[in-house]
């Protein structure tokens, strides 16, 4: 079998580890640098989580189904001259999201800040004023923490001191909740202004309050779904890299990475490949590859992290409840966000205490809102997300599993779903086990370590390997983050570094 290796003496040989999206983006952003690029992914399609599962007709995108930030997809597209409109479609949604509180009361977080007002208005006048002022706060932080950083590389201290005054100066240091609970008084908005965190694997009530700009990058580029699923736009980008002469491997695991001479020499895969790269960019959990890939002798080289491994605090894990229903519910928002009785307190038995507990929130995808194409005509089709501890909380899922699912199905029923249970088919579910197996993902979390303040910017995995010379981070793990902006943007930043 052909190793990769310096054939052409003039051309620079790039390795891509994983083909998520952070993976598929350095591939073809190191092309278009005119490297000889290699893209290897350890399953039978590229997309990291955004695989695609298909059931007797009821299709499920399996990993994100928001697209926001849509320029940097298309950026991807203009490296090669081409326009990704001409591909794939991106529709926007109204409402964002529907939030379903306990008490049957709902909220609509509307695509204008007019609809989002006049709903706010129904739990609070007082909060409904405020929200331009919390939208302001959240711009702030917006223009400095993704405007002049998320796209630039924290590998040097001290760029990390200098940024300090602007961090200090937007309250970094406060969580989300504390700056949504500055503006926001109502309990039930400030659940659902403090919720965005969730979305890249964080505890709102630890995660550093830059994470708040996600609300007005939100409110700046809108919120869309990708028309035939996130899994079309993983067949068109991958098609894409196919145009441009990337070479994709597919059903490749990568075993161990031997470093040398402050470099990765040579990268052995579990069908006995070899692979001798200039580069290597990896596409999945840091701590994974540092703990269980990368060999070195030199223990500073093969160091776990910045702390200790017993003191990093790691997302948490994902219950993900895939099924179809023989009706449809046409009530039922594109994204909904149902949420139990407590909030704080069952964020707490996840995060922290790490206990599965009897009650839940939820996070429902309905794609058929959008797009038919995902069930059979008269249909539904539907993925719930649950939160709920990692692997670190030792819940036995072999156990747990079926009682959970069956728990969530019985909450719907009585709630948003009437007759979900003589309706649902097709039902199948993912663990923080599966993620663990199925994407390498250290204790099963969904979005590698946490993004709280001591975790994040200087903090968090560098893109370029402080030690190792030729090895480069485009991942959740990584700077800046978890999130498909957040990857997408680590890929910007490795292509920085190499050039």
């Amino acid at each position: 079998m052909e190793n990769l290796s310096k054939n052409k003496k003039d051309n620079v040989n790039s390795l891509v580890i994983g083909g998520g999206f952070g993976g598929i983006a350095s591939a073809l952003r190191l092309k278009a640098l005119g490297h000889d690029v290699t893209l290897i992914e350890r399953l039978e399609a590229l997309g990291g989580r955004a695989q695609v599962f298909n059931r007797n007709g009821f299709k499920h995108d399996a990993g994100p189904t928001v697209i926001t930030a849509p320029f940097l997809f298309d950026e991807l597209f203009e490296l090669f001259n081409e326009k990704r409109e001409d591909f794939v479609q991106f529709k926007a949604l109204e409402p964002w999201y529907r939030f379903h509180f306990h008490n049957g009361e709902t909220f609509d977080y509307s695509s204008t800040v007019e609809k989002t007002k006049k709903e706010m208005e129904k739990f609070s006048r007082e909060d409904a004023k405020n929200y331009d002022n919390f939208l302001k706060a959240s711009q702030d932080i917006f223009d400095i923490g993704f405007t002049k950083l998320a796209d630039k590389p924290f590998v040097s201290f001290l760029f990390m001191l200098k940024q300090i005054p602007a961090l200090l100066k937007l309250k970094s240091y406060l969580t989300v909740a504390q700056l949504v609970n500055k503006h926001i008084k109502n309990p039930n908005l400030r659940a659902a202004f403090s919720i965005h965190p969730l979305l890249v694997g964080g505890n709102p009530f630890s995660t550093t309050s830059i994470y708040a700009l996600i609300h007005f990058l939100e409110r700046n580029w809108g919120v869309y779904f990708s028309m035939g699923g996130t899994g079309k736009l993983v067949q068109e980008l991958t098609k894409l890299l196919e145009r441009s002469g990337v070479k994709i491997i597919y059903n490749t695991d990568i075993v161990s990475c031997y470093e040398k001479n402050n470099k990765i020499q040579k990268i052995e895969s579990s069908n006995g490949q070899f692979f001798y790269p200039d580069n290597v960019i990896f596409n999945g959990d840091p701590p994974t590859f540092y703990n269980e890939i990368l060999k070195s002798k030199n223990k500073i080289k093969k160091r776990k992290k910045f702390l200790p491994e017993k003191l990093t605090t790691y997302s948490m894990g994902m219950f993900v409840l895939f099924f179809g229903t023989k009706k449809t519910y046409p009530k039922i928002a594109h994204h909904s966000i149902w949420l139990g009785k407590r909030f704080k307190s069952l964020l707490k038995d996840i995060f922290d205490n790490k206990i599965l507990s009897d009650d839940f929130s939820l996070y429902i995808h309905r794609p058929t809102a959008t797009d038919q194409s995902f069930a059979p005509k008269g249909c539904d089709s539907f993925y719930v997300l649950c939160p709920v501890p990692n692997l670190l909380g030792k819940v036995d899922w072999d156990v747990e599993s079926i009682p959970l699912k069956n728990r969530i199905i019985e909450a719907l029923d009585k709630s948003i779903l009437p007759n979900l249970k003589e309706t649902i088919c097709e039902e199948f579910w993912m663990s923080p086990v599966d993620f663990k197996n199925n994407y390498r993902s250290t204790h099963g979390a969904g979005f590698s370590i946490a993004p709280i303040f001591s975790q994040s910017a200087w903090f968090r995995y560098h893109n370029k390997d402080p030690h190792i010379d030729n090895l480069y981070f485009a991942a959740a793990g990584a700077h800046p983050g978890a999130g498909v902006p957040g990857v997408l943007s680590s890929a910007k930043i490795v292509e920085s570094l190499i050039k």
